[in-house]
């Protein structure tokens, strides 16, 4: 039964997962769609989904896992209904077999290094790798990246979402990179790191995710 008391516990949880987990849950979704924007989007769905079911069946013994199921539909549901035609049926049904099995594992993979590799690649524009890296671990919106990085919030918002189609048009992979490939990636993914902390950001409400919703 729906309360105020529940509704106020619900967004509490929600907003507590997104600053631990939201980074953590977009890298393991994107791992296997190689597919950033799908998995925000997937993910953002499923905490809408939270807000309006814990407030009525209570919040979860593990909020992650089941976010991770209600975004595993989500997601799939977005590739089948797209029907892109890089998307075999055979290579969907893989990825569902995979995400199923994340789901029931309270034990979620963190790949946020990898995906903070995969922003820092050479195939995608240097200027924007770093504001990428905040976005998609951290979940800031494209307008507290632009003030951060003089630009406006329009720009920044395009040029996240051509580095984002870059990362699935180019097929690049979600790993730590080889001894030799690390220089060309370090310093972009600790140049971001440290862009986090001095800015505060890392303290700041939940990810725009929720600040959305």
């Amino acid at each position: 039964m729906y309360s105020r008391e529940g509704d106020a516990q619900a967004r509490s949880t929600a907003e507590a997962v997104a600053r631990r987990s939201y980074g953590k849950l977009v890298a393991f979704l994107a791992a296997r769609t190689r597919d950033v924007p799908a998995a925000e989007d997937a993910l953002s769905e499923a905490f809408a989904s939270a807000l309006a079911d814990w407030p009525v069946n209570g919040c979860p013994a593990n909020p992650e896992g089941w976010l991770l199921t209600v975004a595993r539909r989500k997601v799939i549901d977005m590739y089948r209904g797209r029907r892109r035609a890089e998307i075999a049926g055979e290579r969907l049904q893989i990825m569902a077999e995979g995400l199923d099995a994340a789901a029931a594992n309270a034990d979620i993979p963190d790949q946020r290094l990898a995906m903070m590799f995969a922003c820092a690649h050479p195939a995608i524009d240097a200027t924007i790798r770093a504001p990428l890296l905040l976005q998609v671990v951290l979940g800031l919106d494209a307008k507290t990246i632009a003030s951060a990085f003089l630009t406006s919030p329009v720009a920044m918002s395009k040029r996240l979402v051509r580095a984002k189609d870059k990362i699935r048009q180019a097929a690049i992979s979600f790993s730590v990179p080889e001894r030799e490939e690390l220089p060309a990636r370090l310093d972009t993914v600790l140049g971001a790191v440290y862009a986090a902390f001095a800015e505060g950001w890392t303290n700041q409400a939940a990810p725009m995710s929720l600040v959305a919703i």
